[in-house]
């Protein structure tokens, strides 16, 4: 068991939580968290949001019993963890761009401590946040859109590599913008599928791709645009 250090909102809903300990982990990996014995049953699956020598944190949204458990947390409270897992972000070549939807710029933020003159694209229904964190982690560009659609605001012809994480729709425009624009840039997805296990034993979180069955939390989370099947 591990303890909170400090469990902040930064956003309706929305929580940045740190966990004292020396964590390891590339970017793009998750941890997969609990804060209760017995039930629920499962433990919830976390991007790494930051890592340091002395801590880990997450960001994270209620978005259902567990995380609602975890919003309830206060500093020397007991947290467990098991990770890091999941394959992560390859390290981009050439100019760089990070798409983020939602709860899905979580593990962009640790990225641009190896990737810090990446372009960060900032997409929110409602309500920003988490946003001049961002500027001041990039020698980039950071551009943010609230109620719009963000992938109307990148130019897939002006990026080598192009790393999106979102919604499931979002994800799926990101597909379908890579194939209409012609781009020649290497574009990833960073899948946010329900996970049980975290390791691959269960296959709950089982994505089709285009060469057959894969798992989202041992093949992936991280996939080429152009492998993933969306139904």
């Amino acid at each position: 068991m591990s303890e909170v250090l400090a469990n902040e909102q930064v956003a309706e809903g929305v929580y940045r939580l740190a966990v004292a300990g020396q964590f390891a982990g590339t970017m793009g990996q998750f941890y997969m968290l609990r804060a209760w014995d017995r039930y629920p049953l499962l433990s919830r699956p976390l991007s790494i949001f930051n890592v340091t020598a002395e801590y880990v944190e997450f960001l994270y949204l209620v978005a259902g019993e567990g995380t609602e458990m975890f919003s309830k947390l206060r500093k020397g409270d007991s947290i467990s963890l098991e990770g890091p897992l999941g394959n992560g972000f390859s390290r981009p070549s050439g100019k760089t761009a990070f798409v983020g939807g939602g709860i899905g710029i979580a593990p962009f933020y640790y990225a641009l401590g190896q990737i810090p003159d990446a372009d960060v694209y900032l997409g929110f229904s409602r309500e920003a946040y988490m946003v001049d964190e961002f500027r001041a982690g990039t020698t980039g560009q950071v551009v943010v859109n609230v109620g719009g659609i963000i992938l109307d605001e990148v130019d897939f012809n002006a990026y080598d590599t192009i790393i999106a994480c979102g919604p499931h729709k979002m994800l799926e425009a990101v597909q379908r913008k890579q194939a209409d624009s012609g781009t020649k840039a290497e574009v990833y997805v960073s899948l946010e599928n329900r996970m049980a296990c975290g390791i691959g034993a269960c296959l709950v979180c089982s994505v089709q791709c285009r060469d057959g069955r894969k798992k989202a939390c041992a093949d992936g989370p991280v996939f080429r645009a152009e492998e993933v099947v969306f139904a």
